[in-house]
């Protein structure tokens, strides 16, 4: 049996193999807003109640996995006319997202950059080609990381190193995350997906209550301990982005130079 549905920007795909594929479609760059987060969590939820999904495969469309957040496009989604809740902010549809309860893997291509990493710290696995490229680069914008970056890195990677990707805004190249243990696996692009679906298929082979059951042991309490993370994240995030010296750091992305901060 297969099945295609849309949410939003999301498409997904389950397959007669008992892997579905979730597809972000805004390329090149595949920037996220709180719509897309929302989308996100609502067909990760879909899926959770679908007999016909074990595991999914979370890819994006385009030259990168997703470059981050759009700056200044807004931390809340615009309700719809068939919300009957007002909207939350993106990092609440985040914690969503953890909170799921179906193993996935991650092909990440190009750029997961800033909140693009923290999208690409939530699933189980990572599998990157060669060209793809990390960064928490929040510090070089002068303000705080988010996405729940203050549990799922020290988790991966250790509290050290964390702390020195988190001060620095360091770029990673795929073979010193895999290094590092931030992404499991290397694949070509050109077989990037078929490498991650074959992970996936292995784990969909397992028996499908034993593999969630394992996985909420392991993972344990992550999306409370996002929730709280997340908690402060926002707040900082809200406090710095007043600064003269995040204003600085925006313009010198723009363009394309060293940020020259004062500290206020």
């Amino acid at each position: 049996m297969t099945s295609s549905q849309r949410f939003g920007d999301v498409g997904v795909d389950v397959g007669g193999d008992f892997v579905a594929t979730v597809e972000i479609h805004r390329p090149p760059h595949n920037y996220f807003d709180a719509e897309l987060i929302r989308d996100l969590a609502a067909a990760f939820e879909a899926l959770d109640e679908d007999a016909h999904c074990r595991a999914i495969v979370l890819c994006s469309e385009g030259k990168n996995f997703c470059a981050g957040a759009q700056i200044g496009g807004g931390a809340r989604p615009k309700p719809s006319a068939e919300d009957a809740e007002p909207a939350r902010h993106l990092y609440d549809e985040a914690v969503r997202l953890f909170a799921t309860r179906t193993p996935v893997v991650a092909a990440i291509q190009g750029a997961a950059i800033g909140g693009g990493l923290g999208l690409a710290l939530m699933p189980d696995f990572r599998i990157a080609a060669p060209e793809a490229r990390f960064a928490a680069n929040f510090a070089r914008l002068g303000f705080h990381h988010g996405f729940g970056l203050s549990v799922t890195l020290p988790d991966l990677v250790g509290g050290q190193k964390a702390m020195e990707l988190l001060y620095t805004g360091r770029r990673l190249h795929a073979d010193e995350a895999h290094a590092i243990g931030l992404v499991d696996r290397i694949a070509p692009l050109g077989e990037l997906r078929a490498a991650a679906s074959e992970f996936a298929r292995e784990i969909a082979g397992s028996a499908p209550q034993a593999v969630r059951s394992i996985r909420e042991t392991l993972r344990g309490d992550l999306a409370e301990r996002i929730r709280t993370a997340t908690d402060r994240e926002k707040i900082e995030q809200e406090r710095l982005q007043q600064t003269k010296d995040f204003r600085e750091g925006v313009r010198a992305m723009g363009e394309r130079r060293t940020p020259d901060f004062t500290g206020n």
